[in-house]
């Protein structure tokens, strides 16, 4: 059953979700060669406890970070580690936390230095399709016109979608009906309701949708070793449209 918040709830969410943004902004001050993910790791933790919340992350299912740090070909579920950044690639900060009984949850991936303008175009496509999505998180549509949006832009601009990992609802739980995928068939699914809260967040990658799992049984990559992008935005369905809880618009270079 898809939930539907109140007014009280939705603003704790939305406390939840500042959170989150801010912790995000602040990370990306931290990104340069040289770095390390347990780095980026640990400066989360700092930032989060700082706030007053707690990771999500931490401990959910055996996961060991307080963030996920995705690299290059890692789509997803990145554990921060040894892994040392260097100019050219891209990570995907992955970043949940729980303010208050209630949760938020959002991703960017952020360039390190100059990359390619191939990798360039990942970014802007990814984010991009994110916001196609978000544009179809309307009261009346239904669940997959979201789904169908992000496929039919990413794959409009010869990238693919990862099918193996979702979006998901929000709320007082980290991970709550709906299953959000990034594929889909518009008009289909649950009809879209004022008060519901999703988590959408679109994984594209530069060459083949196949993706496997390391031995650690997080970290997602790519089979191909080609680079991935994800990003996503906590969104709440309103009567007057879609709001996007993690709030201000994230700028690739900005």
């Amino acid at each position: 059953m898809i939930k539907i918040k109140t007014e009280e709830e939705i603003e704790l969410i939305r406390r939840a979700c500042n959170v989150v943004e801010r912790v995000l902004s602040e990370l990306k001050k931290y990104i340069r060669p040289g770095i390390l993910t347990e780095e980026l790791n640990n400066e989360a933790e700092k930032l989060i406890s700082r706030l007053g919340a707690v990771s999500a992350f931490k401990g959910y299912r055996g996961y060991p970070g307080n963030i996920c740090t995705s690299v290059n070909e890692e789509v997803v579920h990145g554990i921060p580690g040894k892994r040392q950044l260097k100019a050219g690639d891209i990570i995907s900060l992955d970043v949940g936390v729980k303010l208050n009984g209630y949760y938020g949850d959002a991703a960017w991936t952020v360039p390190v230095g100059e990359i390619s303008p191939q990798a360039k175009r990942l970014l802007q496509v990814t984010q991009e399709a994110l916001a196609c999505g978000i544009a179809q998180a309307c009261e009346g549509n239904h669940l997959l016109d979201i789904s169908s949006a992000i496929q039919s832009y990413v794959e409009s601009r010869s990238f693919s979608v990862v099918r193996k990992f979702v979006g998901h609802g929000i709320g007082s739980q980290l991970h709550e009906e709906p299953e959000i995928p990034n594929f889909g068939k518009p008009g289909t699914g649950p009809m879209l309701k004022a008060g519901m809260v999703l988590a959408i967040e679109p994984m594209v990658n530069e060459g083949s949708s196949e993706i496997e799992v390391l031995d650690d049984k997080w970290t997602a990559v790519t089979k191909d070793n080609k680079l991935s992008a994800h990003f996503e935005h906590t969104v709440c369905i309103s009567k007057n449209g879609p709001e996007t809880l993690t709030g201000r618009e994230f700028k690739i270079n900005g």
